[in-house]
Parts: structure tokens; C-alpha cells; sequence
């Protein structure tokens, strides 16, 4: 019975996300704020950790058919995803190159701070 209750409080998070986002129109996917919400809610309640933490172990061994819906747009779009893949490819190394520079640069502002406060 755990683990239907604690599949019930994840999946209420990512309604809850869905309808927030469609109600407010934000440009953030449901699923991603609910799960921003369930973070908030897990670091105020953290009996809610060791509730979830077996159910969710569960779905994160099985990650993989979760995968299969994307596989099959991937498979249905293909016509789209040639005539536009090389803009797909050029945003994702551009995105990959610009998120590696700022972790980057940001790693190195952090320890400049740390040394000058020893």
C-alpha cells in the first residue's frame, strides 16, 4: 500500500505542475515544476523522503521504458527531424558549449572567493 501512496504524491506533484503551468501560462513544462515543488516539499517535510525513496528507486530502475515514447516521436517526426537537424545539432553543441563555459566560469569565480576568504 506504500508504494501506491507514494505513486499517488508523485503523480499528484506532476499534476499539480501541469496545471500550474497551463493555468499561469508559463513557458516551464509541468513535470519540471512539479518536481521543482516536490523538492521544495521534501526539504520542509523530510519524512517525505524516506516515503517516496523505495517507489521512486523502483521507477528509476525501469527508467529505460520511459525512453520508448520518445523513441516512437523520433521515429514519427523523422521527416522533420531532417530537414531541421542540422539546426537541432547546431542549438544542442552551441546550448552544450555556453552551459560548460558558465559552469566553468562560475566554478572558478566560487574558489577565487574561497581562497581570498582564508
Amino acid at each position: 500500500m506504500a508504494i501506491l501512496h507514494a505513486l499517488a504524491l508523485l503523480l499528484a506533484f506532476q499534476l499539480i505542475g501541469e496545471a500550474a503551468t497551463f493555468a499561469l501560462a508559463l513557458p516551464v513544462p509541468g513535470p519540471v515544476l512539479g518536481m521543482t515543488l516536490l523538492l521544495a516539499a521534501v526539504a520542509l517535510r523530510r519524512d517525505l523522503l524516506a516515503r517516496l525513496k523505495p517507489t521512486s528507486g523502483t521507477l528509476l530502475t525501469h527508467l529505460s521504458l520511459l525512453f520508448v515514447p520518445a523513441g516512437v516521436g523520433v521515429m514519427v517526426h523523422g521527416a522533420r527531424l531532417a530537414a531541421e537537424g542540422l539546426a537541432i545539432v547546431v542549438a544542442i553543441v552551441v546550448s552544450t558549449v555556453l552551459a560548460l563555459a558558465a559552469t566553468a566560469l562560475t566554478i572558478r569565480a566560487l574558489l577565487r572567493d574561497d581562497r581570498g576568504s582564508r
